[in-house]
Parts: C-alpha cells; structure tokens; sequence
C-alpha cells in the first residue's frame, strides 16, 4: 500500500521506524525485531539506509521481512550523500523486485571521510526525488526539520528548499524529532504559508536512557524545554525510572499532537518493540490498528 494513499484517510497512524545491523551475521535478531514490532500492528514501519554517513547493505533486506514476510507496509529510506547514481539505480531495481513501493529520499549525512559532492552524486535531496520520478512509480516521502536542518541559513531558507523537494515529487514529509509540540505548530504555520500542502508525519522519539541524551544534544541540535530536561535530570540516577518517565513524556506528546489534528505520528524506536508497544498501550483507545 502506498503512504499517500493511507495518510489521505482521516484516521490515526502510528508508525515505528527501525535500522537495519551492520553485519549480516546479526540479521536473524533483526528479524526477530521486525516480527515483534509488527505484532503491535504499526501503520507502516520505516527502514533506514544508514548512519552518519554510511551505507547499509541490509535495507532492502529488512524491508522486504517488514512487508513480504510479516504483512506490514514498509518505507525504505534511500540517501544520496554516500551513494553514486549506479548504487541507487541498483537499490532502486532492488526495491522494486521486492514489490517495495514507498520511499523516504533523503540526502543524509556527508562522510567525514570523502569528498561530497563527487561528479556521479546527487547534491541534494530534490535531485534524488527527481531520479525517483523517472525510475517508476514509486510513493516518495521527504524529510523535515520543523528546527531548521543544522546546515541552512536560516528556518525561512530550510523552508523554501522543502518547497523544491515538494515540487521535484515529494508526496510527503516526516519530521526530525522534537520535545515541544509548539516547535511544530509554529513551522507547519511557516510551511502552509509557502504553499507546502503535502502531509506532514510528526516524528516523535521517546527518550529512555542518558546516552540518547547525549547524542540528541550533540549532533541534531533539537531544543530541549525545561519540562523536559526536568525530568532527565529528576530520573537520571534511575534507569528504570528514566525509561518510565521517557515513555510517558513521548506518549503525551502524542496525545497533544492528536487531540491537535495531526493524526499521523512516527515513532523512532532504536529498535526496541518494548518502548514502541508500552506507546501504543498508553494510546490503545486513541489509535485503532487496521484489521
């Protein structure tokens, strides 16, 4: 089923992501990961295509157990900053033997160890959607950052680069994650002002340990109110107390989100079905899987 299609409904989705292991060697716990999240009977589930930069030789793979295997919709994410235009070409034909037919397009992170861009690279997100459009009938989501991505000059700028992608065949968008609901009302405003209509999944990460912690603050820049950080620092001695509290937090940023008409909402698991289904049991009487 293609994401579009699903989110012109006006029901909610819940949707989990999670990423693939570096070596093949570890696939069969990932499997086993994949069939307990799709237990909890997500809207779809997304596979991601590396990290910092890399390249994982596994996405396809595991989209094809998340969907093929297991009966869940998948999103498989594609980036251009560490693939040539031969490697997505053969990931793209990779994907659409497997029948796989949504696609999150994304830059992604610049290896610190090359030189980007390279004469066979797509620059930007929008020439990879473009490439998209060409190859087949592929459903294309896109990425947002109701923040500002880290590297434009200013929010209004960010924005008028999402329009591109709008425009090049993005059908529609997922947000980084964010720990106050008000940050996104403020840039869906922005973006609806620029004439940016496509919907607009809320990416939501529930933050259950102290490293997570560190790496947010860290790499993405992503504000952290007072509430929250009130509660990090009330629970850091206590793991169990932190994961509790984290669970609880993302769970009510969900609630407000919905109760404020953005039904669609993505969960970034890191892979553990535990965190995702104690979500979804907060929300049971708010979010009715599909049959």
């Amino acid at each position: 089923m293609k994401i579009s299609e699903l989110l012109k409904t006006k029901e909610v989705t819940i949707s989990c992501e999670l990423f693939p292991p570096k070596k093949g060697s570890e696939l069969p716990k990932a499997h086993e990961i994949v069939k307990e999240m799709a237990e909890l009977r997500p809207a779809f589930m997304s596979v991601t295509y590396g990290a910092s930069g890399g390249i994982s030789e596994h996405t396809v793979d595991l989209a094809n157990e998340v969907q093929n295997v297991n009966g869940v919709p998948v999103l498989a994410h594609l980036t251009c900053a560490s693939s040539g235009r031969d490697k997505i070409q053969e990931v793209l034909r990779e994907l659409r033997e497997h029948e796989i037919e949504n696609i999150l397009a994304l830059r992604g992170d610049i290896p610190e160890d090359l030189e980007f861009p390279l004469p066979n690279q797509y620059h930007h997100a929008s020439e990879l959607i473009e490439e998209i459009k060409l190859f087949g009938d592929f459903c294309i989501g896109g990425a947002c950052y109701p923040e500002g991505h880290p590297e434009a000059e200013s929010i209004e700028s960010d924005i008028d680069n999402l329009k591109r992608k709008v425009e090049a065949g993005c059908e529609f968008l997922t947000t980084q994650m964010f720990f106050d609901n008000n940050i996104l009302y403020n840039f869906l405003y922005r973006t609806l002002k620029k004439g940016i209509e496509v919907p607009v999944i809320a990416g939501i990460m529930p933050v259950t340990n102290a490293n997570q912690i560190k790496r947010i603050t860290s790499l993405s820049g992503t504000v952290l109110p007072q509430r929250f950080r009130a509660v990090v620092e009330r629970f850091a001695d206590s793991p169990a107390a932190l994961k509790q509290a984290g669970i609880a937090y993302a769970t009510d940023q969900i609630i407000d989100l919905i109760a404020n008409g953005i039904n669609n909402v993505h969960i970034y698991t890191m892979n553990k079905p535990d965190v995702a289904g104690a979500i979804l049991k907060n929300l049971s009487e708010i979010y009715k899987p599909r049959v």
